[in-house]
């Protein structure tokens, strides 16, 4: 993991910040913010796999995640789908890293510090010191770690909406249109936990296959 952009000689101290599930046409969007106030050896050893969490094994995010929490300044935020529907998943992805940062400088009384954001927008309506970072989960460890707390709580969450409607596999796909899933929708229908506008496409072509 390199930590390049986590130094900087203008600032001190970083908060990174990174979103789970803007692509699944299920469920919120969660954004998670992390500062380290200590960075000690053994910290560094515990999270020396740490990486974009896209890239790791189920059983090393969860290592990770619970390393993250307990030595971590961090707040994880969820933008339900109500607000996705209405604002669009850009806006809502953005807010929630926004909240979650906010969350994170209160608790820690910040003062001379920067936001590394993973991507390549800037949070709106942020006063504070920011900077984007396009694939930064992969190249900022606090970015990376606002990663895995982001996609560790967003996949816990999905496999709790799975319980109520077990017919989609959101345990397995975390709201992700697979076939599998995308066979339950023309089956079953949607939920209320569902994007529809992320479906139109969908059952666009559904209805065109139906003419012939």
């Amino acid at each position: 993991m390199s930590t390049l952009f986590d130094f900087d000689k203008t600032y001190t101290k970083v908060i990174g910040t990174d979103e789970a599930g803007r692509g699944p046409a299920a469920g919120g969007v969660f954004a998670a913010a992390v500062y380290f106030p200590e960075v000690t050896e053994a910290l560094m050893k515990d999270l020396e796999k740490l990486n974009d969490s896209k890239k790791l094994s189920h059983k090393t995010r969860d290592n990770l995640y619970d390393v993250i929490l307990n030595n971590s300044i961090n707040s994880i935020v969820n933008v339900e789908v109500e607000e996705i529907e209405k604002f669009n998943i850009l806006n809502s992805s953005l807010k929630a890293m926004k909240l979650s940062c906010e969350n994170v400088i209160k608790q820690a009384k910040l003062t001379d510090f920067i936001t590394l954001v993973d991507g390549n927008k800037l949070i709106k309506n942020y006063k504070y010191p920011q900077k984007f970072i396009i694939k930064g989960d992969g190249k900022s460890a606090s970015i990376a770690a606002a990663s895995i707390l982001a996609k560790v709580t967003r996949d816990r969450y999905m496999s709790e909406l799975a319980q109520e409607f077990p017919q989609y596999k959101w345990e397995k796909n975390a709201g992700y249109l697979t076939a599998e899933h995308l066979e339950a929708i023309d089956k079953y229908g949607l939920t209320k936990y569902h994007r529809a506008s992320f479906l139109r496409k969908h059952f666009e072509k559904q209805k065109q296959l139906s003419l012939f």
